[in-house]
């Protein structure tokens, strides 16, 4: 969970004294208009009891002096940074505030470039986007911005990472196949050293042992986040444990090629095999036959999270630590669940 620095008084505090939310308070302290009069005075009494001194990069950010944000990524087929950049421009579509996009494409010498030129064009903060979730080095504590991390966690634990709950994700995919009474339940999953990859092992593991079921298959089958390792490790899985009724899917596109084997075997799809996956990536989860079921990680609720933090931050409202968003399941036809 992510907490709060202790420090001088925060809009969001203003805010509570007063009995509006922090968006009212902004308005009332920067004289927009469409806050009743009774309101901004009580807004503007709970400013003067609390010594509240709003920052001054937010009040020219709020006003329209400085309307761009930095979105920095090394995410360069844009399958997570495009979701959290859609998240982040509609939370702060409302403010009349840009995002701006770099790409750093995982080059740390590209990346220190990208924050110099963003800085240069006086962006209010920077929200860093990782390629996985796995921990990333910190941009640095002595920027003239605040900065919150989206889909990756900073080394520095004063940063504030966001990241989806794949543990909890996983869990509540397995618990959907025990739900449709499904009991030999494989996973075929992407690379040990993904942060992801582990957590979804470990929410898999711990509803297993909860159920009082062993893990299908024989064991994890561990390999790329590809169609082609789906297509070889259903081989593995079938031909180990014939009896397998379920194959949980680390990533939709291992999830893919898996249906292509069960299909080339003529297994049927919930029929003899229920099958799930995991990120609701649409150009699989949508198109294989039969459609996905999936864990969806809110990619876009959290970039838009990401961006609320990042506003509160130029407020003067830092959080730090990490925080775990949750995800949803998806229920398609894959899994019989309908």
């Amino acid at each position: 969970m992510g907490k709060r620095s202790s420090g001088a008084p925060t809009l969001s505090d203003v805010a509570a004294l007063a009995g509006v939310s922090p968006a009212t308070a902004s308005k009332a302290l920067n004289g927009r208009g469409e806050v009743a009069a009774a309101t901004r005075t009580r807004v503007l009494d709970a400013a003067e009891k609390l010594a509240f001194q709003p920052n001054a990069l937010a009040r020219s950010l709020v006003s329209g002096n400085s309307s761009t944000i930095g979105l920095l990524t090394s995410d360069s087929g844009g399958r997570f940074s495009i979701p959290v950049l859609l998240g982040a421009e509609n939370a702060l579509g409302d403010n009349q505030i840009s995002v701006l996009l770099a790409d750093a494409r995982g080059d740390v010498i590209r990346e220190r470039h990208y924050v110099r030129t963003l800085l240069a064009q006086q962006v209010a903060g920077l929200i860093v986007v990782g390629e996985s979730s796995n921990r990333r080095a910190s941009i640095g504590r002595d920027l003239a911005v605040p900065v919150v991390y989206a889909y990756a966690e900073s080394t520095d634990p004063q940063d504030l990472s966001l990241l989806p709950d794949d543990r909890v994700g996983a869990r509540m995919a397995v618990e959907h196949l025990h739900s449709v009474g499904r009991r030999k339940i494989a996973h075929i999953t992407g690379p040990v050293d993904y942060r992801a990859t582990r957590d979804r092992v470990t929410g898999l593991t711990e509803f297993l042992q909860e159920a009082g079921l062993p893990l299908a298959g024989r064991e994890v089958r561990y390999g790329e986040w590809s169609q082609r390792w789906g297509r070889h490790a259903a081989e593995f899985v079938l031909n180990d444990d014939p009896d397998v009724d379920a194959i949980f899917c680390g990533s939709d596109q291992v999830a893919a090629g898996v249906t292509e084997t069960l299909a080339a075997r003529g297994v049927r799809v919930p029929d003899d095999i229920a099958l799930v996956g995991f990120d609701n990536w649409e150009i699989f989860s949508s198109e294989t036959s039969p459609p996905l079921t999936t864990v969806d990680m809110n990619l876009q609720r959290l970039g838009a999270t990401a961006a609320q933090h990042l506003f509160a931050a130029i407020g003067g409202e830092k959080i730090t630590g990490v925080q775990h968003l949750p995800c949803r399941l998806v229920i398609r036809d894959s899994s019989g669940g309908r």
